[in-house]
């Protein structure tokens, strides 16, 4: 029997495909449907909407991107759904809910597993990150590039200095099995909620608090609800912009070239733009009143240890987290 879900995407494929066809009949200009769960003013909305841009001088007006934003078509599991019936063209999620679609990013849930900023960008921008880009390629999801998405921590409605103190909170995740163990490592309650429900679910006292970065916490207006923001930084999950490869495939060698060039140059863009929006954010909670706190990153660190341990278990993921701990740093 079909879920409410299934009859959801199927009656939204049908709606989309209508769309496409139609566009078709009226001009040769090929319109790549976009959508994602971000608020126009989140830095990778602003780095899309650039894509964009430069994906229409590239092409001289034969391509462009048409950006549904804020869950307009669905969240995150549901945007990359339709990518695979080909029904939408791109997307960007967290690769924390595309872990689900490919294991190996499981990667990036692990706790401090980068040294710095610097570090995570010679990952992303090397080898390591176009392997991993083309990881989910056998689900029909073609990863084009990473966009920064900063450091996650914790944000509560109660102060926290140490992980005893996350004892028994229950704490919004995303839909990733490596969150969900995160934070039962460090004794807090995992609950997953879509994104685009958490602010309610705090206000309700569904959840005590999540974990995010600093422009994703402003920007929700969650501060309005939780006052502290724990800067323990235990995950650096990048955000990734996919393609259907039903789509991709229907492109020619010259539309591919234009397509992953604008994807590129997005993400200088967006580079520049995320450190502008962390300092921000961060001036900004702090006029509202909320305490950011700085705790000693090593009892997490402690805490979270044994996660290495269950990963090494797989030979793949030993290696690879070898291969992401032996990059250097320029």
């Amino acid at each position: 029997m079909r879920s409410i879900q299934d009859y959801y995407l199927i009656a939204l494929s049908f709606v989309l495909l209508l769309a496409v066809t139609s566009c078709g009949e009226v001009s040769d200009k090929r319109v790549i449907k976009l959508a994602h769960g971000l608020d126009v003013t989140h830095p990778v909305h602003k780095a899309m909407v650039f894509m964009g841009e430069r994906l229409e001088e590239k092409s001289g007006g034969k391509m462009s991107l048409d950006i549904y934003p804020s869950q307009q078509l669905g969240s995150e599991r549901e945007c990359l759904e339709l990518l695979q019936i080909g029904s939408l063209g791109m997307t960007k999620v967290s690769t924390g809910v595309l872990e689900n679609f490919a294991p190996q990013l499981k990667v990036f849930g692990l706790p401090f597993l980068f040294r710095d900023a610097e570090h995570r960008f010679e990952v992303l921008e090397g080898q390591i990150g176009e392997e991993l880009l083309n990881s989910s390629v056998k689900q029909r999801l073609k990863g084009l590039t990473f966009y920064d998405a900063g450091s996650r921590s914790f944000y509560t409605k109660e102060p926290v200095q140490t992980p005893e103190d996350l004892k028994g909170l229950k704490l919004r995740v995303m839909e990733s099995q490596t969150a969900i163990n995160m934070v039962k490592n460090l004794g807090g309650s995992p609950t997953p909620i879509a994104w685009g429900e958490l602010y309610t679910a705090l206000q309700q006292g569904v959840v005590d608090g999540a974990e995010n970065n600093l422009p994703s916490f402003y920007l929700s207006h969650h501060y309005e609800v939780c006052k502290y923001y724990i800067v323990d930084e235990h995950t650096a999950l990048p955000d990734e912009l996919l393609i259907s490869t039903l789509i991709w495939d229907e492109l020619s060698d010259q539309e591919q070239k234009w397509v992953k060039e604008a994807a590129m140059e997005s993400l200088e863009f967006e580079k520049k733009i995320w450190h502008e929006a962390e300092m921000e954010a961060l001036a900004e909670i702090k006029k509202a009143g909320v305490e950011v706190i700085y705790p000693d990153k090593e009892p997490f660190r402690n805490r979270v240890k044994s996660m290495y341990e269950e990963f090494s278990e797989n030979e793949e993921m030993k290696n690879l987290i070898e291969k992401i701990q032996a990059v250097k740093s320029n």
